[in-house]
């Protein structure tokens, strides 16, 4: 009976608007469908609520955590994003395969249908099992829908606020529709995570990690309010801020008067950067650093990094850093390709993100007396560095794999010359530098499709980054308790830790020819801003944060006017001696028959000016709506009346027009 209801519930969508009222009446209505005395004990509330982990991004097959930042300034694919190509972008019919345009509020059900049935049976006592366990099951509950909230929010920006089932009528759901203005969403989020903190247990109850804890709401708390806080601040006086000029929910009767609850905007900037520093520092104070040996094992008998195994481990119990991860079971046929995408590297890293780490003294490569080793080699771009980028970039010969297995049909053991024409026919070197973070000594991960590589979702470091910079964009300075964070951070990557040192040589106009971190609208950051964001962008390389990092510190503005050219290593160099033998593949100036880019554009490899039809031929562009999804046509059309766009409660994005097919505007 629990496993029919679980298969039920993954296919409803009784909550969402985005289904026509035909759509509503077709189904049974929920009571006939949903087994009777199910979510009264225990396991089934611990099953519905693990059977919802699945929004949570890991490791699988077709994508994993390494590869979610291929469209932004650190990691590329052979061909550019469409957010990236102004005019390719554009207003959708119905949702169109994109997640981070999904107006869907299916998930967000099956949480509300959770909560609204056990909510009850919890406060009048009829649940049977450990009060404890119950309580906590409840919580994860709450961090779910928050999880999912949050995904709408960094997406679609305002969002209907819906916390309960609702009925299958259709003037009902068009009510539901309203957007509620993001920084209402972002509260509502928190207090669900405040509900979770309060209701799940210090340590989760498998004891190894696998499920949700108090600690992983609040560090996730932290990363919600920081997000919301600095988008606020960085879009104040925008159309993407509530209430900001040409705001476009201003246009609907129900968000005349929109006052922001803290009274305004720069106090509502403030409440949310201070609950970013008060859960990160919880988090931070209780979880310690996994060690960094600063080497990379190439014998049996080298001794064993702990940070960089990390990454490619199948067991995380015992990593206090790591306060959620992911188990894969090959025999349950719960598996990943991490272990073969790393060895074949499935992440090509550009030029701007190698650049932007330091020296091991602190300095940056351009600093006088950084003692740079230049990067005619990859050898010597990765001398004398912060050890992430020294254990984390790949370099030909290095030995990948340590214990040779059967099971490896797939294993690289020995890194080769970067493949930058993709000879192999599965292999991303594009760019020449290649990301090694995630792989696996063990020959017997390397099984294709077969892999079993744990998956982290949360680790303590972020804590550190989100507090220190939280606390600097609130106070414009910091204080001990930040500082400590980063020297703690510097010091696991085996660099000085005197970051004043570092803001004293930093020059910003260089960061910004390969960093779009050290911009904000348009307009440089000052140093130690941009220091504290290089510290997230190089702790975090390969872990799918770039992409809304970027995003809300508005970061792309200065693509409107200036294109930016996504370059990887020194292909016409030394480098291009590895070629030798088959030089004749190295063409460039004969139209689309071209494999590389012209030495005439520079001596840097240019993955997308290979030839002249490539979109981005002529750089990255962006358009100011690209910060945010358009929202489909039908969504507007379902809500409406009579099919009248002009009479839906729903409103577009700033900068996308509501119809099918359309560009921006700006």
């Amino acid at each position: 009976m629990k496993t029919k209801y679980l298969y039920i519930a993954a296919g409803l969508a009784l909550g969402s608007i985005c289904f026509s009222c035909n759509d509503f009446l077709d189904r049974e209505p929920l009571s006939n469908i949903t087994p009777e005395g199910f979510l009264v004990e225990e396991s089934q509330l611990a099953a519905y609520a693990i059977q919802r982990y699945g929004v949570i991004p890991t490791h699988a097959i077709g994508g994993t955590i390494p590869a979610r930042d291929n469209r932004s300034d650190n990691q590329t694919l052979n061909t550019a994003d469409s957010r990236y190509t102004p005019g390719q972008w554009r207003v959708p019919q119905s949702d169109n395969g994109r997640n981070d345009g999904d107006w869907s509020f299916t998930n967000i059900f099956e949480c509300n249908y959770f909560l609204s049935t056990v909510l009850p049976r919890y406060e009048e006592g009829s649940l049977s099992g450990n009060a404890d366990n119950i309580k906590h099951y409840i919580g994860e509950v709450y961090f779910l829908r928050a999880f999912n909230y949050f995904t709408k929010l960094m997406h679609l920006g305002d969002y209907p606020i819906v916390e309960t089932v609702m009925p299958d009528e259709m003037e009902t759901l068009r009510a539901a529709s309203i957007r509620a203005p993001h920084n209402e969403v972002a509260r509502f989020i928190l207090a669900d995570l405040d509900r979770a903190i309060e209701m799940m247990k210090e340590v989760s109850p498998d004891g190894n990690r696998n499920r949700l804890s108090k600690m992983c709401a609040q560090i996730f708390k932290s990363r919600v309010a920081l997000y919301e806080g600095t988008w606020l601040k960085n879009f104040k006086g925008t159309a993407f801020v509530p209430g900001g000029p040409d705001w476009p929910g201003a246009a609907k009767d129900y968000n005349a008067g929109f006052q922001y609850q803290s009274g305004s905007i720069d106090n509502e900037i403030n409440w949310f950067l201070d609950q970013a520093i008060a859960s990160a520092a919880i988090v931070a104070d209780a979880t310690p650093l996994t060690p960094n040996n600063k080497g990379i094992q190439q014998s049996t008998t080298d001794p064993v990094n702990e940070y960089f195994n990390m990454f490619g481990d199948i067991d995380l119990k015992n990593y206090g850093e790591v306060l959620l991860w992911r188990k894969y079971d090959r025999g349950l046929g719960i598996v990943n390709n991490l272990a073969v995408d790393s060895g074949k590297s499935s992440v090509a890293l550009t030029r701007g993100l190698i650049e932007s780490f330091l020296m091991a003294n602190g300095l940056p490569i351009y600093a006088a007396g950084s003692g740079y080793h230049g990067d005619d080699y990859i050898a010597d771009v990765r001398r004398d560095r912060d050890s992430r980028l020294q254990i984390f970039i790949k370099e030909p010969g290095q030995i990948n794999i340590l214990y040779p297995s059967p099971d490896g049909t797939h294993a690289t053991p020995v890194e080769p010359v970067p493949d930058i024409l993709n000879l192999g026919g599965n292999t991303h070197y594009f760019t020449g530098y290649a990301l090694r973070k995630g792989l696996s000594y063990d020959a017997a991960l390397c099984a294709s499709m077969q892999g079993y590589t744990a998956s982290i979702v949360f680790r303590g470091a972020e804590a550190y980054l989100n507090y220190i910079e939280a606390y600097y964009e609130r106070h414009g300075s910091l204080d001990g308790k930040a500082e400590g964070y980063w020297k703690a951070i510097r010091e696991r990557a085996g660099v000085d830790t005197d970051f004043n040192k570092t803001i004293a040589a930093t020059d910003m106009a260089k960061e910004a020819a390969g960093d779009w971190g050290a911009y904000t609208a348009g307009k440089l950051v000052d140093a130690t801003l941009y220091n504290i964001r290089r510290e997230r962008r190089n702790e975090f390389m390969g872990e799918g944060m770039r992409d809304a990092d970027l995003r809300r510190w508005r970061a792309m503005d200065q693509m409107i006017t200036t294109p930016f050219h996504i370059e990887g290593f020194k292909l016409w160099g030394p480098m291009s001696e590895w070629y030798a033998d088959i030089s004749n593949l190295l063409t460039y100036g004969i139209g689309d028959a071209s494999t590389v880019s012209d030495p005439a554009l520079g001596q840097y490899l240019r993955v997308h000016q290979k030839t002249t039809t490539s979109l981005a031929y002529n750089g990255y562009r962006w358009a100011m709506a690209h910060y945010w999804s358009p929202i489909s046509i039908s969504h507007f059309l379902i809500a409406s009346e009579n099919s009248d766009v002009a009479s839906s409660p729903i409103y577009q994005n700033p900068g996308w027009p509501a119809e099918a097919n359309g560009t921006p505007v700006y």
